[in-house]
This record gives C-alpha cells, structure tokens and sequence, in this order.
C-alpha cells in the first residue's frame, strides 16, 4: 500500500513539474504581448534575411493573433512567398492555393497566381534542360501543365497585371516544353518498336500543342511510324504536311536524290 501511494505521488511530483516546465515555455514566448505591426515587422525583416523559419513562424502567429487585422491577409502572401524562396515548391503551391479560395478578389491577388505559376514552373524547370539521367518518359509534366494553368488564369482575368508579360512568355516556353515532352515519349516508343503508342503521343503533341517547334520532330515520327505499320497514305499524308510547314527541315536536308525514301535512313 505504502509503494502504491509513493509510487502515486512520483507520478504526480512528475506530471506538476512537467506542467510547470510546459506552462513556463509559454510564457517564455518571446512574441507575447507583440502587436500585429510588431509581428509584421520582425517577420519581414527575417524574411529579408532568408531566415524563412523563423519568418513563417511570426507570420503565423500574426494571422492566429489577428486574423482579422490589415496585416493578417498579406501575411498569408509572405508565407507563401517564403516558402517558394525556401525551395519549398508544395508548401508555396498550397499557401497560395488558400489565399486564392480565402480572398478571390483581393487586390494581389494577381501576384498570388503568378507565385503559384512560379514555383510549379520552377519545380520542373528541367524539363528542356535534360540535365539528368533520368528516362525521358518517368519524367512527370504535370508541375509544367499546372504552372502554365496558373498563368493563363492570371493572364485571362488580369490581363493588365504588370505580371501578365512574364506570364505570357513563361507559358510560351512551357508549350514548347510540354510538346517536347509528348514527342520525345513518341520517339522512346518509336526506337523500340511500339508503333501504334507513338502515333497516338504525336498526335496527341500536334493536337495539343499545334504552334510548337517540337512538331517539326512529331511529324517525322508520324512519317516512320504510319511507314513501319505500311498506313502508305497516312505517311504521305504526314511527310506532305511536313515539307509544307518545316520545308527546310533539318529532318529531311539531304533526303532528295538518295534511293531510299529519307523517312528509312534517318536516325537520331
């Protein structure tokens, strides 16, 4: 009995100690008492000083504290911004998504689109680059589909936003991007005989993306596929339409004169 009360009253000394310990944190934050502007203000300065963390942080107990307040709605915006520069592309995405649905007609909202756009376009910047190892067809275009979204909606609904130029010229590389996504699978299917898969990517490409610069190389694989699966009239169809919009195509240069058709020699 007597080990049963000590043990009780150990437990208890334990648990007083360890609410004491947790209450004391809390009254140890060094932000209690701050007003918003005081929250703000440290917030910013950290965020300058790509102290992102602890930015956030601030930024978070300034929309807990006063989330009704002036500096509440901009602070969501710098959270979103700070986790972009933190290299934290999802986090950004998800912040700006919810200011979006929060506040559809604040007056940044503009910029909240274009940040949106920014850190999917970022994420994927490598889809031209090809800077990796990595197989052409494990490479996932969605970040690059959903940043061109993000733009479009910015350009479409603020077409006078002094960020809608940008947009415009980011959503210009993306297309081509995507594109030469669609038509480098096509190729992938093409060398390893899967015929049918690559007609289907590049027109998927031609159809899709019809302004592209990648639809030069769609073409050609359309031209070898449909001759591979002897569609004859297809292939003439396709390599017609490509001398008539790529008529000085590196694809075909040297093709005329040669016995065989220039669509049965060229590699890549």
């Amino acid at each position: 009995m007597k080990n049963s009360l000590a043990a009780i009253l150990v437990l208890l000394l334990g648990w007083s100690l360890g609410a004491c310990s947790w209450f004391k944190n809390l009254d140890d934050d060094e932000t209690k008492g701050w007003s918003a502007a005081k929250l703000y203000s440290e917030a910013k300065s950290n965020l300058m000083d790509r102290q992102f963390d602890t930015a956030i942080k601030y930024y978070q107990k300034l929309e807990a504290r006063y989330p009704y307040g002036r500096f509440a709605q901009q602070a969501q915006i710098e959270i979103a911004y700070a986790h972009y520069k933190d290299n934290e592309p999802a986090l950004a995405i998800a912040a700006a998504d919810r200011f979006i649905k929060l506040h559809p007609n604040h007056p940044n909202v503009d910029y909240v689109y274009y940040l949106k756009g920014l850190a999917n376009f970022n994420e994927d910047l490598g889809l031209l680059g090809f800077i990796s190892n990595q197989d052409l067809t494990e490479r996932d275009p969605k970040a690059a589909a959903e940043a061109f979204d993000a733009f479009k909606e910015l350009v479409n609904r603020y077409p006078d936003s002094k960020y809608a130029m940008d947009s415009v010229a980011r959503m210009k590389y993306l297309v081509n991007a995507l594109a030469s996504h669609e038509v480098h699978v096509a190729r992938y299917y093409l060398k390893r005989g899967a015929h049918v898969a690559a007609v289907n990517r590049a027109q998927y490409a031609l159809k899709t993306y019809p302004q592209s610069p990648a639809n030069e190389e769609g073409l050609v694989i359309l031209v070898k596929a449909y001759d591979a699966l002897g569609m004859k009239e297809l292939r003439d169809d396709a390599e017609r339409i490509l001398l008539k919009n790529f008529p000085a195509s590196k694809y075909v240069k040297g093709g005329a004169g040669r016995k065989a058709a220039w669509w049965a020699i060229w590699d890549w």
